[in-house]
């Protein structure tokens, strides 16, 4: 098929005709060498009349290896040789996994040493021209493949060695390759000499209906592909088809880990099985049939879907500014709010696929509209972070390329330092799809009506068109986990793991967590809401190890959490077996602390919540009126509280969102009392 351009192409204009300078055969017929003179119209008259030149040449060199099934172009230009060195190299050989598949590569390379001060110029002819060669040549290549099969040539029987006697070394125009088995046509492209010296690929290469996708599929449903792309596309899938059983992704799966990975098969076919493990693990592809959320989440989280974007793309508002983050992961726990999100991805691409056959046109991505106002210190809560990091890793690693666009919108001036700490975690491809607005800059031209209609503008951003997304709120305290029950029974946890735990204190039982610190300069911060009674928080340090009946007590753990947890032992004494390094904290029902601690000496460092009873009284004053008021009302129940604590080096520390306040009672910024103490190198800080 690559022959039958040859000497004249009416498929390629540029290429006015070809000469043999040179062909010659091995003994054994198993590489066939070709030398020709090209004649090219390059589009650039004026330059090359300034040059006295009418026509460019290049000389072109073909070697067909039928032993080893492979066909090598070598091209370098003849003209302006001393000026200009174009070399071009491409090659045709079978897959080594898959004999159905031929690979091909192309390379080429300028050099520009001088051209009369047009090297700009040039440069840009030639960049021109291989950009539309390139584009080309997937076409012609195929237009003689089906030439060929119209003339009922689909098959070219495997080159043998011939016979050991009657060898002769050919050197000038001969008989082709096995020219008795290939019937060739007569007159209609060039002369004897020319088809006496074509030769044909292997028959693997010819296979159109599997190495090639149909163009009006391509048009409506991937949208603009290169040749190259479609080949990757074809080969991907291919290999999917060969090695993955029961159902393969549909195409415009495939293509979004194509295009994450940069067209890098090797690199994408890595990301995508690792994908598709996840999925059959989790049972991913019916979370749509399967997962029905909370009715808190129904009511407080303020994300929902809003007709779709001038691109024909879904429309996803998130009013973040609004919503009660902590609340949420305290009430719901990570796992729920993880596949919460999974189900709004899974919602996207379905809709995707209801807007291609809508618009008629491929839509294979979303926009996201987030809201920012309201947002605040609180948002900026370790923990709260910590989750969002870990839902947006597991979200870049299993939904590539499903983003459009997102639209960012009152953007508050803290928003640089969330974005400092979560960009880093997000694809650059991705990054490079935010469009932030800070203030009212959202609002005429430029802003949201260039990306959505203006009666899809939803009325809290000025529009007209109401908007059903909840509005979200203060999730009650009421509603937090207070046991670590397993979330979603009749689903496989996607997290083994969680960020809170839960405790139960009892009176002259406290609740203790060790951990232990090896170097001097650390950071333990903490973070924990008081649900039930009152208790008294302390951080106390030993040289010795705390022994415990409970193996698991050393650290937190899944099936220890709600447990209560005693580390010191009732023998030492405070002062000589373990120190005081925070001052007792009374912590009343319903408030919220984060505090940190930096360490001076390494060894175990002792966390302790315990029930809250009245001070001792002197003979001369009386108790405080809540004091004995919070003794009768828990004297006969226990205390119940949710923690988290993390270990940072202290150089992690500094700026970092761990110090950063988090408060649960109100959408203001700090409130509540706030302690502070150098000596002790701590803070802790309270919201009621």
């Amino acid at each position: 098929a690559y022959e039958k351009r040859f000497p004249t192409c009416p498929e390629i204009p540029v290429f006015l005709g070809s000469e043999i300078l040179y062909e010659s055969r091995s003994e054994d017929g198993a590489i066939h060498i070709i030398e020709r003179s090209c004649k090219l119209n390059v589009d650039a008259p004026r330059l090359l009349k300034k040059a006295r030149v009418e026509y460019v040449f290049f000389i072109q060199k073909n070697t067909v290896n039928w032993k080893e099934r492979t066909l090598h172009i070598e091209a370098h230009n003849e003209t302006f040789a001393n000026r200009v060195v174009v070399l071009e190299t491409c090659s045709y050989s079978v897959h080594p996994e898959n004999e159905e598949w031929t690979c091909f590569e192309q390379s080429a390379s300028l050099d520009i040493k001088s051209f009369f001060g047009f090297e700009s110029t040039v440069e840009k002819i030639a960049m021109k021209q291989y950009t539309s060669n390139i584009k080309r040549g997937k076409e012609v290549i195929e237009h003689y493949l089906k030439e060929l099969i119209s003339q009922g040539i689909t098959f070219i029987p495997r080159w043998t060695p011939p016979p050991v006697c009657g060898q002769k070394d050919e050197q000038t125009p001969a008989v082709g390759y096995d020219a008795d088995d290939v019937p060739l046509e007569s007159g209609a492209y060039g002369t004897t000499k020319e088809q006496t010296g074509s030769s044909c690929p292997p028959a693997e290469a010819v296979s159109p209906d599997a190495d090639k996708l149909d163009a009006d599929y391509i048009e409506r449903y991937l949208g603009q592909l290169t040749p190259m792309q479609e080949s990757c596309l074809i080969r991907l899938r291919q290999w999917l088809q060969g090695t993955h059983k029961g159902k393969i992704p549909k195409d415009e799966h495939i293509l979004r880990f194509l295009r994450a990975r940069d067209f890098n098969i090797d690199k994408a076919r890595e990301m995508l099985c690792q994908s598709l493990s996840w999925r059959k693990q989790y049972q991913v592809d019916y979370i749509l049939q399967s997962w029905r959320p909370p009715a808190l989440l129904d009511e407080y989280y303020t994300g929902g879907w809003h007709y779709q974007d001038k691109d024909g793309r879904p429309l996803y508002i998130l009013r973040l500014g609004q919503m009660d983050t902590k609340g949420l992961v305290k009430a719901l726990g990570e796992e729920s709010l993880l596949r919460h999100v999974l189900s709004i991805n899974e919602e996207g691409q379905k809709r995707c696929e209801e807007n291609t056959n809508i618009f008629g046109r491929p839509i294979t991505s979303w926009t996201c509209l987030v809201d920012l106002e309201g947002l605040n210190m609180r948002h900026l809560w370790r923990p709260g972070v910590k989750a969002l990091l870990r839902i947006i890793e597991v979200v870049e690693d299993n939904y590539p390329e499903t983003l459009g666009r997102l639209l960012i919108v009152r953007a508050p001036r803290v928003f640089p330092v969330l974005w400092t700490l979560v960009s880093p975690f997000i694809n650059e491809n991705t990054r490079q799809k935010f469009l932030v607005y800070s203030g009212n800059n959202y609002q005429g031209p430029g802003g949201l009506v260039d990306y959505v209609d203006k009666d899809v503008i939803p009325d809290f951003l000025g529009g007209d068109c109401m908007c059903t997304v909840p509005e979200g709120g203060l999730v009650p305290k009421s509603l937090y986990q207070t046991e670590e029950e397993p979330e979603n029974s009749d689903h496989i946890r996607l997290w083994t793991e969680t960020i809170y735990h839960s405790a139960s204190v009892l009176r002259g039982a406290p609740h203790e967590i060790v951990v232990e610190i090896l170097e001097g300069e650390s950071v333990i911060t903490w973070d924990f809401d008081i649900l039930k009674g009152d208790v008294v928080f302390s951080l106390f340090h030993s040289k010795r190890a705390p022994e415990t009946s409970h193996k698991e007590a050393m650290l937190p753990s899944t099936s220890a959490a709600g447990d209560n947890m005693q580390l010191i032992d009732k023998t030492w004494v405070l002062g000589v077996d373990y120190s005081r390094m925070e001052s007792p904290l009374v912590c009343r029902e319903g408030e919220s602390i984060q505090g940190s601690h930096v360490t001076r000496w390494p060894g175990f460092y002792i966390l302790q919540w315990k029930m809250h009873g009245p001070l001792p009284c002197s003979g001369t004053s009386l108790p405080r009126v809540d004091d004995v008021l919070a003794s009768l009302q828990v004297s006969s129940h226990k205390c119940k509280l949710i923690y988290y604590y993390e270990v940072l080096a202290s150089k992690d520390f500094r700026g970092s969102m761990s110090s950063l306040e988090s408060c649960n009672s109100g959408f203001s910024q700090l409130s509540g009392a706030t302690t502070s103490s150098s000596q002790s190198q701590n803070s802790s800080h309270l919201s009621r």
